[in-house]
């Protein structure tokens, strides 16, 4: 096992400068919140011109932190704004990202070109002692493991990410690939961090693994399938202690907790608790079979069906798969804050609570 935080010492002073781009985000208020809860002063906290901070406006006051975090507004697409907002910055944990697009441009822009103009202008200053880049388990492929494997930080991501019908995964691969292209080149000292699917109030939704109802009626894909959960205080810890912890430059670190449930868990307490609904659940081959033919029938059409289920979306999602934290633990001395369970309760009280408000 390695050494608990008690015995080890962070690799920056609690007054050196820490940027957190994406800070007004579900998860990046989070860590925020980690970091001045840890005793951090000088906390820089980026955000886009468009974005509403009152999540993380109230995080801040919360904390009693006016005078130990600033929120910038900037765009990471210019080069001169990235120059100004890295000067005298120590550690970068990037969260800022391209999610929400469905195309593979803007997802290579606000996710590989962001990253690149970030990391140059770091660069040109020369203080960064870490660059912690919050990437995700999109990136993985199972397409030659074998069922009910597990999945750790040694499997393969997607080498034609352009094949799955994903901008958002395209654009994560594309920025790791990046990241480890400059820490070849340049020794650049970057740690990248790679969670599951980050839950927790504040965000109400039933993740992709349990199904999908894109046709009227639920359809669960997941079954027995655990699901790579990480609750959102858990998730920040993780990313948090990523940069801080000495000797993991240039490690990749996946980010799940502990008592995982079973996609058939997760959907029956979600009817339990939040909302009861009509599902159906399709059997493993019948689910890949659905997505290999209309992978076939998209192709057929010449882009007039997209292709939004393909055998390489149902081997990254629905293969039964096993999740494995050990080395995030081993390398930072990490465990979960809050327990799957409390999580899990926490998470469907906030989704009943959008759903009488009228949310979706």
């Amino acid at each position: 096992m390695g050494k608990t935080l008690s015995e080890r010492s962070f690799i920056v002073n609690y007054n050196d400068v820490i940027l957190v781009t994406g800070a007004s985000g579900f998860i990046g208020r989070y860590v925020v919140n980690n970091l001045l809860e840890k005793g951090f002063e000088n906390v820089r906290c980026l955000v886009r011109e468009t974005s509403d901070i009152s999540g993380l406006t109230a995080v801040i006051n919360a904390q009693r932190a006016e005078e130990r975090a600033v929120i910038i507004r900037g765009n990471l697409l210019s080069p001169e704004d990235s120059l100004q907002i890295t000067e005298g910055v120590s550690l970068i944990y990037h969260l800022a990202a391209g999610t929400g697009t469905k195309s593979f441009s803007e997802a290579y822009l606000n996710s590989v070109v962001t990253t690149r103009n970030l990391i140059e202008g770091s660069l040109k200053h020369n203080c960064l002692k870490r660059f912690v880049n919050v990437s995700s388990f999109a990136v993985y492929t199972n397409m030659n493991k074998k069922t009910g494997r597990w999945l750790d930080e040694t499997c393969p991501v997607e080498k034609y990410p352009e094949t799955r019908a994903e901008a958002y995964c395209y654009g994560k691969v594309k920025q790791d690939e990046l990241i480890i292209e400059y820490g070849q080149k340049t020794n650049f000292p970057y740690v990248i961090v790679r969670p599951g699917t980050v839950y927790g109030p504040g965000k109400s939704f039933i993740p992709g693994r349990v199904g999908i109802d894109s046709f009227g009626i639920f359809l669960h894909f997941g079954g027995s399938n655990p699901l790579p959960l990480t609750y959102v205080e858990n998730c920040a810890e993780a990313i948090v202690l990523a940069g801080l912890v000495p000797g993991l430059e240039g490690e990749v670190l996946n980010i799940v907790d502990d008592n995982l449930p079973s996609s058939r868990k997760f959907l029956c307490q979600y009817k339990r608790e939040v909302a009861s609904f009509k599902s159906i659940y399709v059997p493993k081959l019948i689910s890949y079979l659905f997505c290999f033919f209309w992978q076939k029938l998209a192709a057929w059409s010449q882009g007039q069906i997209p292709p939004v289920f393909t055998t390489r979306e149902w081997h990254a999602y629905w293969k039964k798969t096993y999740f494995s934290n050990r080395k995030l633990k081993e390398k930072t001395g990490w465990r979960p804050i809050v327990l799957t369970a409390e999580g899990l309760k926490r998470f469907f009280e906030f989704c009943r609570g959008t759903k009488k408000s009228g949310g979706n």
